[in-house]
């Protein structure tokens, strides 16, 4: 089962980062799979530490694949680096051994700290709707543009009924990268 959440991470000189990624549980591990290259993997490979935050603040997750970095932080507990301060909980981890791969290596951590902060209430369809999106704007060059439309048409029906203020942000947020990403297509020669 992959859980999506919002990993935070520095680099050797404190350099924050904030990438949302699925991420697996395997035994008493949370296994993290980046893609080659991305900041995450740099940062989780030469400081060994990362944070898990799980937050129902779907713009975050749509905010770090829009441009949208800069979220409130604060101190972790136990390792050196930083959480979300809107994170429901967190997980602080420290990697144990990291599998190389061609694409994504998997990075096995374990949990130095859990800590909760405030109950999850669940998820209206609006906040999965804008997730799924999320998923696909992190994939436009990847998806042919007949998908990207058949699962954005679907998706805009739960968020036009349940959706409140953050859900219509993010999506809008979301929603603007799929036109740049057409334009930028449109433009490409043939």
């Amino acid at each position: 089962m992959i859980f999506e959440t919002i990993v935070t991470t520095r680099s050797p000189s404190g350099a924050v980062h904030i990438a949302p990624m699925g991420i697996r549980e395997e035994r008493d591990l949370l296994v993290l799979a980046p893609f080659k290259p991305s900041t995450t993997l740099e940062n989780v490979l030469s400081t060994g530490y990362a944070v898990v935050n799980y937050s129902d603040d779907v713009r975050i997750f749509a905010g770090c694949l829009t441009g949208r970095r800069d979220w409130p932080l604060t101190p972790a507990d136990r390792i050196p680096g930083v959480r979300l301060v809107a994170a429901l909980a967190h997980a602080e981890l420290q990697l144990l051994h990291a599998e190389d791969d061609p694409l994504r290596p998997r990075l096995h951590c374990r949990r130095v700290h859990l800590q909760n902060h405030r109950p999850f209430r669940g998820f209206n369809r609006a906040q999965a709707a804008v997730l799924e999106a999320a998923i696909l704007v992190s994939r436009l060059h990847l998806l042919p543009r007949e998908k990207i439309e058949a699962e954005v048409k679907y998706l805009s029906i739960a968020v036009e009924k349940t959706a409140g203020p953050a859900e219509r942000e993010a999506w809008g947020w979301l929603m603007e990268a799929i036109a740049v990403h057409d334009a930028r297509q449109a433009e490409r020669p043939v």
